[in-house]
């Protein structure tokens, strides 16, 4: 199929790459023109948009334009289609980390005018050019049939690592629990190993026991994986700060949680926790900061600027 992205960071770009990889055409647009003449001469399927106008001139209809943008920026790219000449029967996708709300109320004014729309959440950072993605859409069934082959194409696990798991709204939702839970399992690979490197009398190889727990053990995942290789790099994490970010989904989860009446307390102490980490430098700090910049290349501050 055909499709646009929007959006060409460190996720939106390897999308384009992978579609391509199998077997599509995308049009590709960011407000830095730079990335979308790169990937077009690299890629002969890519073809680089010098504004939304283009964007829509170029597809056929019905079109499916997917949006990789920070949350903030996505109400201004939608109104700038709607400006360009986006039609009834087109479909947006909102791949981004948007506030499931955000998109129920953006699905709600396309619908008013005939036009489509799907929030998937997307999973899978930096690896997912060589790995897939894990993808949990949100959508009419009209507009999910529409992006469907690029889903399958996106998706790890031969295609098979894509949902539809409900309305408008629910792929980011589901998303954002996801997020969520994410804070919570790396909180505690932290403090266990802040833990074990507190204990002097035995003179604990952090590096070691990543390595041993990786086979077999039932803690054993992706982010243990990306602990062992950063240990192994520096034992010490000495490069790293351990100041950490939050982007909004923690957040949006343990408000929910608050709002359903739902006990979520190892969610809403692993977001405190990303307070805490701006305030003095912890061992723990650090190894969270680790796996993140291995799952989803965050920027993560030098230990000088984080303390």
């Amino acid at each position: 199929m055909k499709l646009a992205m929007i959006g060409l960071g460190r996720m939106g770009g390897n999308m384009v790459k992978r579609l391509v990889e199998g077997g599509h055409e995308v049009v590709a647009y960011d407000v830095n023109p730079e990335p979308a003449k790169v990937l077009a001469a690299e890629l002969p399927a890519v073809s680089a948009a010098s504004d939304l106008q283009d964007v829509i001139a170029q597809l056929p209809a019905p079109r499916a334009i997917w949006v990789m943008v920070p949350y903030q920026f996505v109400d201004n790219t939608i109104g700038g289609l709607r400006a360009a000449g986006l039609a009834a029967g087109d479909l947006i996708i909102d791949g981004g980390n948007s506030n499931y709300k955000d998109g129920q109320r953006r699905g709600a004014e396309l619908a008013a005018d005939g036009m489509l729309f799907a929030d998937c959440g997307t999973s899978g950072g930096v690896w997912g050019l060589k790995n897939g993605y894990s993808l949990m859409i949100g959508g009419e069934t009209q507009g999910i049939a529409m992006i469907a082959p690029a889903l399958t194409t996106l998706a790890s696990n031969d295609g098979k690592g894509w949902g539809h798991v409900g309305p408008v709204g629910a792929g980011h939702f589901v998303k954002m629990v996801h997020n969520g839970i994410e804070y919570g399992m790396m909180q505690a690979f932290a403090e266990g190993f802040e833990l074990m490197k507190a204990k002097d009398e035995f003179g604990l190889d952090m590096h070691q026991i990543s390595r041993v727990w990786q086979y077999g053990a039932v803690v054993s995942s992706w982010l243990l994986d990306l602990i062992g290789d950063a240990l192994e790099q520096d034992g010490e994490l000495s490069s790293l700060s351990d100041w950490m970010d939050d982007s909004g989904e923690g957040r949006w989860t343990v408000s929910e949680g608050i709002d359903l009446g739902i006990p979520t307390p190892v969610l809403a102490l692993a977001l405190q926790m990303r307070f805490r980490s701006r305030e003095h430098e912890t061992f723990a700090g650090k190894v969270v900061n680790a796996m993140r910049a291995g799952f989803g290349g965050h920027a993560i501050r030098p230990a000088e600027d984080g303390e």
